[in-house]
């Protein structure tokens, strides 16, 4: 059930007042919406059902501050959902870089020993340029080569076009390359 902004605004005024039904209500008509804009932002789902959580528990708590003159209700709900997602994103990053470094197979299928060496000393230049890189470049390169995340996907969790993470990952790249050759 979808309702118009002057019905939403009603509804809010009732949950200002704590109403549980009045807050059931508002979380049926736009939970969906809601968790289609996380989900498009963190792309992991179980993440995105914590997020919606919050944003209700915040919508609950914060309700009060909701003013019609200067936002839809909708427009209110989305801004704290699409916040919240970014925040999460933003404070998952960091770990990216270093779980992908660990799980690169070091070993791989080599037969002498002595590539295994080579193996080791490549990953061990590669290690030491991508340190190189700033992190949100390093991490949208590791997060498309290594875990295999569309140009469209790191866009979303980076919350960014699609053309500047082309332009990232493209720099970041040559970047390596021209760090590798010297």
């Amino acid at each position: 059930m979808m309702f118009s902004a002057d019905e939403l605004s009603a509804v809010l005024r009732r949950v200002v007042a704590k109403d549980p039904e009045a807050f059931e209500a508002l979380y049926r008509a736009t939970s969906a919406k809601l968790y289609g804009i996380i989900v498009r932002i963190v792309v992991n789902r179980s993440v995105a059902d914590d997020i919606l959580q919050e944003v209700y528990v915040k919508v609950w708590q914060h309700v009060g501050d909701f003013d019609a003159a200067k936002a839809s209700p909708i427009t209110w709900l989305a801004t704290i959902a699409r916040n919240r997602a970014i925040d999460e994103v933003r404070r998952r990053k960091p770990d990216v870089a270093q779980e992908e470094i660990e799980t690169i197979d070091v070993a791989g299928n080599d037969s002498h020993p002595l590539d295994a060496l080579d193996r080791s000393q490549d990953l061990q230049a590669l290690m030491g340029c991508l340190k190189t890189l700033d992190q949100e470049k390093r991490d949208i390169i590791l997060l498309a080569y290594c875990r295999g995340l569309s140009r469209e996907e790191l866009a979303r969790r980076y919350v960014r076009p699609v053309p500047t993470i082309k332009t990232w990952i493209h720099r970041g790249l040559a970047q390596l390359k021209a760090c590798l050759s010297s």
